[in-house]
């Protein structure tokens, strides 16, 4: 391989990127577009969900519950009703999520030691909205119950009986639970999945459909100098999406970075190689810039999207697919930015993830040369 010409081409798509001005700006300006819109508008959080009261009870006791619910963070009492016909139409018009409704008997039942219970109705239209929101109602209703059967034995015992079980909770890592924290490393690896995947691929076809790429390819130069010259060019570009994707993340969204600046210089670099490496093939294999976008799309956001972790659990997908995800080079990458981000962890505990990423890098270079190596019949 020879220095002089991969410095030639490697000038050639500097140069080309430069004078492509609408391209380059949209080149630097889509990451932090995608960042700002995926990161608030898609969010894991369940709070202030809309409740409907119905109290029958309308006693001290009944109202205690109520205000259990009222001052919880996680819900918000939009009003009360007193039938059920009202909780229906409301449900149906989106207006609420869920609804309590307190029985008849509920302080006489408590008064005299007998079991209570209460009705929580969900709008299960969201699975999984839902569930969490119930957990919530659990918990808070949980809780009250636990003081009231305290309460209870103090009363009539003239003791108070301490729990078998007493659970103190720690989350590691995300101690506030925040989906921000979790969404956010996440989207850094989707967002130059599609970014490095696209540049390249496009880009190259339009040398296909315009002729350039059968001049480049009558000249002396090997199919890997071209590879790599164009891939050095891209890879600045590249490197600018994966820092203002980090200054997004950890100066706006307020994303912990607790491992090291230069661990995770060296995995987005591995990354990006391995990104615009796929670019590459996939414009010699298309020469088209239609077909070249939609073969992008389908083998670089989808699979980034979908079967990388990024917000659905794996471990939770069907083993087939399962499989299929151990080969999406994104899946290890969210794996080492949620480790670097949130856990502070290094190559000691990352270092399977970063020889995939490796291998994936050299497979993709080897193969992208290798098409390119293919003269115009």
């Amino acid at each position: 391989m020879s220095l002089r010409r991969l410095r030639a081409v490697t000038r050639k798509e500097f140069l080309h990127i430069i004078r492509d001005t609408r391209s380059l700006i949209i080149a630097l300006a889509l990451p932090f577009i995608m960042l700002m819109m995926f990161g608030y508008a898609l969010t894991l959080d369940v709070d202030h969900i809309p409740l409907y009261v119905y109290d029958q009870d309308h006693t001290p006791q009944s109202r205690e519950l109520i205000d259990r619910f009222g001052g919880s963070r996680y819900f918000d009492i939009r009003g009360y009703v007193d039938r059920y016909s009202a909780i229906e139409r409301a449900v149906d018009r989106d207006r609420i999520l869920m609804a309590l409704v307190i029985p008849r008997d509920h302080a006489r039942r408590l008064l005299s030691g007998d079991p209570v219970s209460v009705q929580v109705l969900i709008d299960g239209s969201d699975s999984n909205t839902a569930s969490i929101a119930l957990g919530y109602a659990q918990s808070v209703v949980g809780a009250y119950a636990a003081e009231l059967q305290a309460s209870g034995q103090m009363q009539h015992g003239g003791i108070r009986l301490n729990l078998s079980v007493d659970p103190r909770v720690r989350v590691l890592y995300n101690s506030d639970l925040k989906s921000k924290n979790f969404i956010v490393p996440g989207l850094i690896a989707v967002t130059l999945m599609i970014i490095a995947a696209l540049l390249t691929s496009l880009t190259i076809a339009r040398e296909w459909e315009s002729g350039a790429m059968e001049q480049l390819l009558s000249t002396p130069l090997r199919p890997g100098e071209i590879v790599l010259g164009k891939l050095l060019a891209y890879f600045g570009v590249g490197l600018l999406d994966m820092l203002s994707c980090v200054v997004v993340g950890v100066f706006i969204f307020q994303v912990p970075l607790r491992g090291t600046v230069w661990f995770l210089f060296f995995t987005s670099c591995l990354f990006l190689f391995g990104a615009l490496c796929w670019g590459i093939m996939i414009s010699a294999m298309a020469r088209t810039q239609l077909l070249a976008y939609q073969m992008g799309m389908l083998s670089s956001f989808l699979p980034a999207f979908l079967l990388s972790g990024f917000i659905y659990a794996i471990e939770n997908m069907p083993r087939v697919i399962q499989f299929i995800s151990y080969i999406v080079p994104a899946r290890y990458f969210v794996n080492i930015l949620k480790g670097i981000f949130l856990k502070g962890v290094g190559i000691a505990a990352l270092w399977h993830e970063v020889l995939f990423l490796l291998g994936y890098a050299v497979l993709v270079f080897i193969l992208a040369s290798h098409r390119m190596r293919q003269k115009v019949a």
